[in-house]
């Protein structure tokens, strides 16, 4: 079976293939365009019959709970990553896989993170296929040097969703790592020794996978409760002595930034947000765990407080910070997607305000809408941007894919989407002539912030409008390239080669471009 074939120009101009790993795949058709046809995908019919009457459903090991899920060649292995880089059990299911002779998986996580490299030799040996999923360090660098039997593809969290409930991946075990679970397979995150927060990810796997297996450190009596994972989804149960590493689970620094440019580009961020009206009493936003997004809450919060308002709602990954602007009375809801440090845990254990969302609710395109669009506000990062806006966050500017899509394209539906970035890294600028790699159009992207000042899409007249006597340092797109180039150098465009390494999956399921090898 050929990798790809078939390539195309897809509406974004970008060549990609239209047959990947023997299957074929839509070419981007633009925002909004590609409209599915059909129903969703079901999974296999159970019967009562064949599961325990007391409702026991637990085995010895997770090498037992594979053997009777049937495990064998080319089949698709799921897991989720709400471990983050304190996941133990990924790298077990595949030494057992490899123990037991067998070959050619597709493994689909919902991320992978650097504690799972110990992966590439399984890669390697054949045991793995290919990943697709979300991929950070290593096994994006060993991806990208065409190391892969297969092709990679790579999809957003809602995205994620959205090709399993379509039935584009059909997944044949699913194994859930959960903090806190009954022997009937209830599962959830919010409890439990290595507790962290919400199991939203591996919701589609629950509901969709043809067996699905539960592996916990905290086996409790039937009920689990709250339950995040319905046990009537689940085949097998897993006790093991340590599920997960839950002080691995923090993102980044979660720390508000010292730096004195990033803390510019976050006042700078939220002062355009009041200017243009953004921030009222009862708006919503969504930012990350960096330290400039932080930053960015931060002077939101003073601004709430300064104007006796509150916010309806902030969509997040949870830290302490949104914690205690709930807790401050500064928010009426958390609607939390990921967790990002141990008070988020415990703010969602204990605070029911504080509430666990998954990409069903808040990001799969193929629903009857979703959280995303509803979003005042998001803030983003990005790895690169271009001169009509386009950005990317999977590769950096040598063409390395060191990153994964997360849940960054679903959030570009929100009504603001500003993206508060440096006007270089490394000496490197940031802003391009044209993105290394495709992820997000800049037909969806608002504004771009930088230490230097910022722009905004010229499709967005009525922000310009707003801002025009603010007295912010509002600048065009091009001006600000040409203060990164002025400053750095102009940028030696990277030289690639032919053969692509991965695909990269628009939030309805179609290719908006591909991953080209570097050279090595």
């Amino acid at each position: 079976m050929d990798k790809y074939s078939n390539l195309t120009k897809n509406a974004a101009g970008r060549t990609v293939p239209t047959i990947i790993n023997g299957g074929e795949h839509i070419p981007f058709q633009g925002v909004g365009k590609y409209k599915p046809t059909g129903r969703k995908f079901g999974p296999k019919i159970s019967s009562c019959a064949d599961y325990p009457d007391d409702g026991n459903k637990t085995v010895e090991n997770l090498k037992a709970a594979l053997i009777n899920s049937g495990l064998k060649d080319g089949m698709t292995i799921s897991t989720h990553h709400h471990f983050r880089n304190g996941d133990l059990i990924a790298n077990q299911i595949f030494d057992i896989a490899n123990e037991l002779g067998v070959k050619d998986l597709r493994w689909y996580p919902s991320a992978s993170f650097p504690c799972q490299e110990g992966l590439i030799k399984y890669l390697e040996d054949g045991t793995i296929n290919r990943i697709e999923g979300s991929m950070n360090g290593p096994l994006g660098r060993f991806t990208s040097q065409g190391k892969m039997k297969g092709m990679s593809i790579l999809r957003s969290h809602g995205g994620r969703y959205q090709a399993v409930q379509d039935g584009e991946v059909q997944i044949d075990i699913a194994v859930i790592a959960a903090p806190t679970s009954d022997p009937f397979g209830n599962a959830n995150g919010v409890d439990g020794p290595a507790a962290c927060g919400l199991l939203g990810f591996a919701l589609a796997d629950s509901q969709y996978a043809d067996k699905v297996i539960v592996v916990t450190d905290n086996l409790v009596p039937f009920p689990c409760i709250p339950w995040q994972i319905h046990g009537n989804y689940v085949d097998y149960v897993v006790k093991v002595d340590k599920v997960g590493l839950p002080e691995r689970i923090i993102s980044g620094t979660t720390q508000i930034t010292k730096s004195p440019d990033r803390l510019l580009i976050a006042e700078i961020t939220s002062k355009f947000c009041e200017a243009a009206g953004i921030i009222y009493d009862g708006f919503s936003y969504q930012a990350g765990a960096g330290g400039t997004s932080l930053s960015i809450g931060n002077y939101f919060g003073e601004i709430l407080r300064k104007n006796k308002w509150k916010a309806r709602f902030v969509r997040a990954g949870s830290n302490k910070y949104p914690v205690e602007m709930l807790e401050g009375g500064l928010i009426d809801y958390i609607l939390d997607g990921q967790t990002f440090d141990l008070d988020g845990v415990r703010s969602m254990r204990e605070n029911p305000n504080h509430v666990n969302t998954s990409p069903f609710t808040s990001y799969n395109y193929h629903g009857k809408g979703n959280f995303a669009s509803m979003i005042d506000v998001v803030i983003l990062g990005a790895t690169e941007v271009d001169v009509n806006f386009n950005a990317n966050v999977v590769t950096h500017s040598d063409g390395y894919m060191l990153h994964g899509i997360g849940g960054w394209q679903n959030c570009l539906f929100s009504k603001c989407t500003i993206l508060p970035i440096p006007l270089f890294r490394d000496r490197i600028p940031v802003i391009r002539e044209e993105v290394t790699t495709l992820v997000g159009p800049g037909e969806l992207i608002d504004v771009i912030v930088t230490e230097r000042g910022l722009a905004i899409n010229p499709l967005r007249q009525d922000l310009i409008e707003k801002t025009k006597n603010s007295g912010l340092p509002i600048k065009t797109i091009g001006q600000l390239k040409d203060e990164a180039e002025a400053i750095c150098g102009k940028p030696e465009n990277i030289v690639l080669d032919d053969e692509l390494v991965a695909a990269i999956k628009w939030v309805d399921g179609t290719v908006i471009d591909a991953v080209r090898k570097v050279p090595t």
